[in-house]
This record gives structure tokens, sequence and C-alpha cells, in this order.
């Protein structure tokens, strides 16, 4: 079981590099074996806290809606937006003063990046009086450009402020802590009259998304709900399984990775998902392969979510 939480933190640490190595369901899943429940990658050199603790969103999909009912019965309003796909950051604003920006790093800690977000939102606030104000958002890029969410949060890497000017990137806004309104959307409109782009503000249909985000609109409603360790329970992101791809199980053979560990691979008969050629497939352990009862020669459904590890996820005949 650690040598499966290293791969998860590894694999963490890759994420918020900006160089995703494993996809964002099958981290889901091998966390879920492992009962990893860590959010970000926790490194504590050069790292700034937040103002505000900066939680994670609990994952349904959308054929687990009706079976989880995340809200329980509640009645009031709902506010959905899209789950945008860029790299997470925070805003201090002291005396409506840009103060700190923040990469999110493990959700309590983050890189300075003050001086390249700077470019990126407002600096002043005008005519805010508030002494604390975090806003929280996503820094992201165009669908147009190539692996739009590494590109994103590369850029928050880069030594050079020049450089980091030069990207195609925008901040949208979907967080505010130390909130002074009675609702979340009013929050959202108040933040774009400061001169904020928000995930109320436009459809952003332009940027990567990863799914829905479902949001109780009324803060005192939200807040009673409370929160785990790493989540809000009023509020939460709707996603939806990728269709797979069917194709030929050829051979399975066995590799021994770098931690000593022995697993399976599938040999398949190459097809093409999203513009990617993929002849190989994580088949995990021999329990999975039991488990969706894989021989050689049968067909099999295969995901590349996230563009990422190709993983088969069923059985076609």
């Amino acid at each position: 079981m650690e040598n499966i939480k290293e791969v998860l933190q590894k694999a963490a640490a890759d994420y918020y590099s900006g160089n995703a190595t494993m996809s964002d369901e099958q981290f889901d899943k091998l966390s879920q074996y492992a009962e990893y429940d860590e959010v970000g990658f926790s490194s504590r050199d050069n790292r700034t806290p937040h103002a505000f603790q900066m939680y994670s969103l609990q994952k349904v999909f959308s054929n687990e809606i009706n079976e989880k009912k995340p809200f329980g019965n509640y009645r009031g309003a709902v506010i959905v937006s899209p789950k945008l796909d860029g790299a997470a950051v925070s805003l201090i604003y002291v005396a409506g003063q840009l103060h700190k920006a923040l990469t999110r790093g493990d959700g309590k800690r983050g890189l300075d990046i003050t001086e390249h977000m700077k470019s990126l939102v407002p600096n002043s606030l005008g005519k805010f009086t508030g002494n604390l104000l975090q806003i929280t958002g996503e820094v992201v890029a165009p669908k147009t450009i190539k692996n739009a969410r590494n590109y994103a949060a590369g850029a928050l890497n880069l030594k050079d402020t020049v450089e980091f000017e030069s990207r195609d990137l925008r901040f949208i806004a979907y967080g505010v802590q130390n909130s002074w309104n009675e609702c979340w959307s009013n929050d959202m409109s108040y933040l774009l009259n400061l001169g904020f782009d928000t995930v109320l503000s436009n459809d952003w249909t332009a940027y990567p998304d990863d799914g829905l985000v479902f949001r109780i609109d009324n803060y005192e409603d939200f807040n009673s709900l409370g929160y785990t360790s790493k989540h809000p329970r009023g509020a939460y992101a709707l996603k939806t399984r990728n269709e797979g791809v069917i194709t030929k199980l050829v051979d399975v053979i066995w590799n021994v990775g770098k931690s000593g560990v022995v697993a399976p691979v599938a040999i398949l008969e190459p097809i093409d998902i999203d513009g990617a050629t993929v002849s190989r497939a994580t088949l995990h352990n021999m329990r999975y392969i039991t488990d969706l009862n894989l021989e050689i020669g049968c067909l099999v459904e295969v995901i590349r979510s996230g563009e990422i590890i190709p993983r088969i996820i069923s059985r076609a005949n």
C-alpha cells in the first residue's frame, strides 16, 4: 500500500508542476483503493500559507447522482457553473491592495507568484475598504492551445515574468473568503464590478473544463452543511465518465516498476484515441483482470482520460 501512495504522491507533484503523468480518473481510482486523500502536493520549501484553506470539490459522476444525493433533500437555490480546467490560485488583498498571490499547493500553503499575477488581476480594488480578502480562481488557457491545462499550470512556474506575460492566460474567479454578501452569486457580481472575470460572467466555452460545479447559493445554508477535512459539503463537481474505444486484447505482459512492484500491462490492437495511437494499457493487478473477466483475444473498452494514460475499463464482449 505504501508503494501505491508513493506513486500517488509523485503523480500529485507532477500534476501541480504542470506535467501530469496520470489521468484524473486513474488517480481517483487509485486514491480510493489506497485510501489516499491528500489534496495537492505538499512541500514546505518556499511555501506561504493561504489566508483561508483552498478546499477541493467532491467528485460525483452523472450515473451516481441519484444514489449519492450530495445535498440530501435541500430545496434552496443551487447555482451551476463550469469547472474550469487550469491552475487554481489564491489572491490575498489587504486594505484593497494585492498583497500576495499563491499557487494552490496542498490547499494550505502555496508558492508565491505575486509578480506573475499582477499582470492578470486588479492590483487595487478601488474603494473596497475591507481589511482582508481572499479571492480564489483558475488561471486558464484557451482550448486552441494543445494541453491547455499543462500550459497554464506550467506558466505559473516560470522564472521570467516577461515570459509569463507573453502567455495567453486568463484568471477567472470562483470564490471569495470573508464574504460580505448573503449569497455566493452576489459575491460573483461584486467581483465583476471590481474588474474580475468570474465563472458566472460568461459561459467560458473557449476554455477547457472537466465538468460542472453545483453549489448552494446561500452562505448560511452552505456553511450549515459544514466541511470534511478536504471538501465543502455544500458544493460538488459533476463529471461524466469518458466513453471508451473498442479494440482487441492481444496479450498481457508483466513489468517490474522502480519500486519493485510487478504489474500487468495489456498489449492491444492499435487504436486511435483523441489523436494518439494506443497499443498498451495499464491493468493494475491480477484482481483487476479477474474482476473485468479479461482473457486473451477478447474485446475491451479503453479510455485515455485527460490525454494521459490508457486504461481498460470493461470487457466489450
